[in-house]
């Protein structure tokens, strides 16, 4: 790989050839991959992508640590729409606001560009299983894009995971093992499971190539944008993969001369489960916190990838904001009636963040932010009864629609 110089470590600075199963340090830190950005310059343009009829994540590989004769799995991820939200941005008070909706990948969440990166490196290391622990929307998206490609997965999940997202897995065809425990307790059995039959591993916090497939999100948002990088982007918060993964992104983009600053992070989490948060505002190291959340794809007490998350953050400038489980299921209505997007818990999170972001005085109102919809609301349809209510129940008779009309003060 031309565009790739190494995999370095974030923690002591040691440099690895980025061969295909590289796991993490042997200091146990956490892997970055490093590019020849003269090489990408010499091969790759804003020009370059004005040609390009590939609509999918795949329309960057030159900024992917991929083999140059490595196939695209199957299913089309990336390329989700950006929109520009004015109803939006009034009602929370900003001057201007995106939102991007990857809850419309094939397995509707932003984890699908993971896990595309996950079967192309599979592939190469030769191998035939792949396997990871997740909250849920990490597993569902390794199940469908394993399947796709041909490849077997055996994928972990807490008990407590949406049985949306379980129904996904047990129709992609995955083993699903869902463990009696917390989120800990299912990535530690997952990890033993793949040590000891030698699985290829998807886990975000152990596999630096998968930061590299959630980086395209925000590859994605700078060229919508037409290359002119907004103040903030928001983005929901669990283990700290995908707001690394967005700032590698940025970074990459910046380092290779294709934008010309990089924008402030908000980093969003539940006020349940908000260890990272917690750091970022008290300066501390982080501590593990239980997982109090409805907000199911973010509740993480023990962050796997806490060192690119809090660094990321912090070279960003950016700020952190929790948001309580009523403001998350306030988000889900107030987006869903001002922009016709359905987000589950943790997708909306980001965009709650935001809200309360300039409320508190975190942000300036006369900001560009753009916010990630990292998860569709189909995929925990109860939170979203529980936002929304219940549809109202009347008789086949207009005098009773009538009545319910006038109970609820509906003037049509």
């Amino acid at each position: 790989m031309k565009n790739v110089r190494c995999a370095k470590c974030v923690r002591c600075g040691r440099e690895y050839e980025a061969v295909p199963g590289l796991t993490t340090c042997e200091c146990g830190g956490i892997l970055d991959i490093e590019y020849n950005y003269d090489y990408i310059r010499s091969v790759f343009s804003p020009n370059s992508l004005s040609d390009c009829t590939d609509w999918s994540m795949w329309r960057y590989r030159p900024f992917l640590p991929v083999e140059p004769d490595s196939p695209p799995p199957p299913l089309r991820v990336g390329w989700s729409p950006l929109y520009r939200v004015d109803r939006l941005a009034q009602a929370i008070g900003l001057y201007r606001l995106f939102l991007k909706d990857d809850g419309l990948n094939p397995t509707a969440s932003l984890k699908d560009r993971a896990s595309a990166m996950a079967v192309v490196k599979a592939r190469e290391a030769g191998a035939d299983t792949i396997a990871c622990s997740s909250t849920g929307n990490a597993a569902s998206s390794l199940a469908g894009n394993a399947a796709a490609a041909g490849l077997a997965s055996y994928i972990f999940v807490p008990a407590r995971a949406p049985r949306g997202k379980v129904a996904q897995l047990q129709i992609f065809g995955a083993t699903v093992i869902s463990v009696d425990g917390s989120y800990e307790d299912t990535f530690a059995l997952s990890k033993a499971a793949i040590d000891r039959w030698g699985w290829y591993n998807r886990n975000a916090a152990i596999n630096p190539y998968l930061s590299e497939g959630k980086k395209t999100v925000t590859l994605e948002i700078m060229e919508q944008l037409h290359w002119q990088a907004p103040d903030y982007v928001a983005l929901s918060v669990g283990d700290g993969c995908t707001i690394a993964g967005a700032w590698k992104g940025l970074k990459d983009l910046y380092a290779a001369g294709f934008i010309d600053r990089l924008p402030k992070l908000i980093s969003v989490q539940a006020e349940g489960c908000c260890p990272l948060n917690r750091a970022l505002q008290t300066g501390e190291p982080w501590r593990p916190m239980e997982e109090n959340t409805l907000a199911d794809s973010i509740a993480v007490g023990v962050p796997r990838n806490a060192d690119k998350a809090l660094a990321a953050v912090r070279e960003s400038g950016g700020v952190a904001v929790n948001v309580s489980d009523e403001e998350i299921l306030a988000a889900m209505r107030l987006i869903g009636r001002t922009c016709g997007v359905f987000g589950e818990p943790a997708g909306v999170t980001g965009t709650a963040g935001v809200k309360k972001a300039v409320e508190l005085g975190l942000i300036d109102p006369a900001s560009t932010v753009v916010s990630i919809v990292t998860g569709n609301g189909l995929k925990d349809a109860a939170s979203g009864i529980r936002a929304a209510g219940e549809p109202m129940m009347v008789k086949p008779d207009m005098a009773d629609l009538l009545s319910a009309f006038e109970a609820r003060n509906i003037r049509p």
